[in-house]
């Protein structure tokens, strides 16, 4: 009887943690999918003062910044990025960074 229950815990320990690494998995390339999806393209304008943000010159639309660890450094400038858009949410995830101009003075 206990050589059952330990065989009994054991499967089901193992099928839960198989459950686990394919939900992991699926994550991942469901992100690899979705980055797939997303316009890369260029995009002028000034990076906000917290970095967590990009307003676009051409028409002065504020784009979320997905990683604006890439953007450090660069609070306040007049940058073109490389990025993919994802317009439904109105984010970008910056691939690169380019600075193209002085920082814009605050009146």
């Amino acid at each position: 009887m206990r050589k059952l229950l330990v065989m009994s815990f054991a499967i089901v320990a193992l099928a839960g943690v198989n459950a686990w690494t394919q939900d992991a998995g699926s994550s991942q390339t469901d992100q690899k999918m979705s980055s797939a999806k997303a316009k890369l393209i260029s995009i002028s304008g000034t990076v906000s003062d917290d970095g967590k943000s990009l307003t676009a010159d051409k028409d002065q639309k504020s784009w979320t910044v997905q990683n604006p660890e890439t953007l450090k450094d660069h609070e306040g400038h007049h940058v073109r990025v490389r990025a993919h858009v994802y317009a439904d949410k109105g984010e970008i995830h910056v691939m690169s960074v380019k600075m193209i101009g002085a920082a814009k003075k605050k009146e």
